[in-house]
């Protein structure tokens, strides 16, 4: 297990009008840590997201994991997107086993990796149907199922649940803490929610809109398991949204209370 030591990165897109969307950011991601990164519709928040991932580079700047330089993705780090992306064709069970497959796993251990982790996150007796009979929770609970059966050191989430009605994003909220602590991951979750990024983090980390550059860190200390309505809770929520108050920009601050 490691963690990650991000030094100087920085991200520009080319072109006839180059575009400047991280700016120099330096930061320390600790083993086991839960981090909620916080910022603006356009801050640059999943592109950071994608660079830990290895789906992108940044322009400048490097990324370490343990001891290790990133040039790329590996199977240490499991993401999990907006969108879960799941195969029509492919059942639930199916799904959750393509990383397995593609890595040459043999049937019978591919379907037992299946079944605990759709067993996990909920979803055991659903292995058998397909995406289309799946609600918008169920489905990303299975997008999730995915990435931990390949065992991922880490989990990249990049606004998971912003795509679910309210209740089901407070469950699975609470389903993702608990798959946390029973599996002890490093995660990494992007989100533009406020409350949700306090109620989910050890530590939250606000972008100032873009280019995106690290505002402030907040550490938040309650113990779990949290209650929403804490009053600490609700205090370090205030103190987020005195900063972005405090930002001077041009651009509207899209944040959800």
């Amino acid at each position: 297990m490691a963690g990650f030591t991000l030094a100087g990165v920085s991200k520009v897109y080319g072109g006839s009008n180059p575009t400047e969307t991280l700016q120099n950011i330096n930061l320390t991601i600790e083993d086991g840590e839960f981090l909620s990164i916080l910022g603006p519709s356009g801050c640059g928040k999943s592109t950071l997201l994608e660079i830990l991932a290895g789906l992108q580079s940044s322009t400048s700047g490097e990324i370490r994991f343990g001891d290790k330089l990133l040039r790329g993705p590996g199977i240490e780090r499991g993401v999990v997107f907006q969108d879960p992306s799941l195969y029509p064709w492919r059942t639930v069970a199916h799904n959750v086993e393509l990383g397995l497959e593609l890595r040459g796993v043999a049937r019978s251990e591919r379907r037992a990796v299946a079944r605990r982790y759709l067993e996990l996150v909920g979803l055991s007796g659903f292995e058998q149907k397909y995406p289309h009979q799946l609600s918008g929770g169920m489905k990303q609970r299975a997008g999730l199922a995915r990435a931990l059966a390949n065992s991922p050191e880490v989990l990249l989430m990049d606004e998971p649940f912003g795509a679910v009605d309210h209740l089901t994003r407070l469950q699975l909220q609470d389903d993702l803490l608990r798959i946390w602590e029973t599996e002890q991951k490093t995660v990494v979750f992007v989100t533009h929610d406020v409350s949700e990024a306090v109620y989910l983090g050890d530590r939250v980390v606000l972008l100032s809109p873009r280019p995106g550059r690290i505002d402030r860190i907040f550490r938040v200390p309650q113990e779990r398991p949290r209650k929403r309505d804490d009053l600490a809770l609700l205090q370090v929520q205030q103190e987020i949204y005195a900063a972005i108050a405090d930002v001077k920009t041009e651009e509207s601050l899209e944040f959800t209370i």
